[in-house]
């Protein structure tokens, strides 16, 4: 047992401790051992984007699963669940590869977390098609402000580690992966129609996946981690002494949820509900823009840096839109998402090239790189 030198994560979970580990210690065997863990990391993010593609091809807006039209076909789900349980197992199988190989280094945290960052869209807006907008679903600016949630419900675990030094594994995490494979196996075979279905009284199943994710950030993540924080204030280990220090890498993320949640609630199209799934797509690569930024700080112990550059260029983007100069919002909005998107990738191969050629590493391959 080598232990990890730069990464200390707690799992105080049971289904984790007991269950999920047990089976992520019997799959790493299998693996040969030639094997990156970066690359096992790379290709279980790749299934929740296949996931999302997939959903984005048969439900683009969201509307497959209300009544009377036409539904997602049986298969899609049952490829939905057997993808993101192989996505949360490669996630959780990476790590032990990476230590079975001896090949442990902050490049792969940074890469593991980057990547799980990212995914939180990917993994809630295909879930969002499970009920979807119609008159018994969920509806679009409901979902946008779940997201927010699932959203700070993440960065919360990152503070909590540039604050402490160690990354506390949310319960939730484990819980919501499994039911969610879980729940596309399940309406494969009974149809969308029975989560029209009241659980009780007139309590739907849709409250009930709304209901979850809130109570469980609101009862379990957030008073974890901040009684986690303060612990380590009476103890006196926290890494940053004064409160504002504590609560710069909060900054830009909620200045990206002001500037979103602004274009949200005074677009002049209405552009949520007209774009919704493309919104969500820029949201949450935005955010996860934001957060690797506080990961590489809190890994490398630098001083976070106070606002992401990224937010400006966006506010001008929000401005126009608002501001009515811009006639086609919807145009705006893919232009400045496919920025995003480009401007995120970019930022992300560059980093991992840099700390591929720092630590003299190949980022998806065990053989070490040629010294000259």
């Amino acid at each position: 047992q080598h232990s990890h030198m730069f990464y200390s994560a707690v799992d105080s979970n049971p289904l984790s401790i007991y269950v999920m580990h047990p089976f992520w210690n019997f799959v790493v065997k299998f693996l040969p051992t030639w094997l990156a863990p970066n690359l096992i990391t790379f290709t279980g993010f790749m299934f929740l984007v296949l996931n999302f593609a997939m959903l984005a091809f048969y439900d683009f807006d969201f509307t497959a699963s209300a009544a009377r039209h036409e539904h997602v076909p049986s298969w899609v789900w049952v490829a939905a669940g057997i993808f993101n349980f192989l996505a949360y197992t490669l996630d959780g199988v990476d790590g032990k590869q990476a230590r079975r190989t001896n090949s442990s280094t902050p490049l792969g945290e940074l890469f593991d977390h980057g990547l799980d960052s990212w995914a939180c869209i990917f993994f809630v807006a295909t879930v969002y098609s499970i009920f979807g907008r119609g008159e018994s679903g969920v509806g679009v600016a409901t979902l946008y402000y779940i997201l927010w949630v699932v959203l700070f419900s993440f960065i919360l675990s990152h503070w909590e580690k540039y604050n402490t030094g160690i990354l506390f594994l949310p319960w939730g995490y484990d819980m919501s992966q499994v039911t969610i494979s879980l729940v596309y196996l399940v309406t494969a075979v009974v149809g969308v129609e029975t989560w029209y279905q009241p659980v009780l009284f007139h309590f739907l199943y849709r409250d009930l996946f709304t209901f979850m994710i809130i109570a469980c950030s609101f009862t379990v993540t957030l008073p974890m981690s901040l009684y986690n924080v303060l612990k380590a204030y009476r103890n006196d280990t926290l890494k940053h002494s004064s409160l504002y220090e504590a609560f710069l890498p909060f900054l830009s993320p909620v200045l990206l949820f002001i500037l979103s949640t602004a274009w949200v609630v005074f677009s002049p199209s209405s552009i949520l509900e007209l774009q919704p799934r493309i919104f969500y797509l820029m949201v949450g690569t935005a955010f996860a823009n934001v957060t690797c930024k506080l990961i590489v700080c809190q890994m490398s112990n630098t001083r976070c840096q106070a606002l992401s550059w990224l937010l400006l260029p966006m506010s001008v983007v929000v401005l126009l839109a608002l501001s009515g100069v811009v006639a086609n919002e919807t145009l705006l909005l893919y232009l400045w998402t496919a920025a995003v998107i480009l401007a995120h990738i970019h930022y992300g191969v560059s980093v991992v090239q840099q700390l591929s050629s720092h630590f003299k590493i190949c980022t998806f391959s065990l053989k070490k790189p040629n010294s000259d």
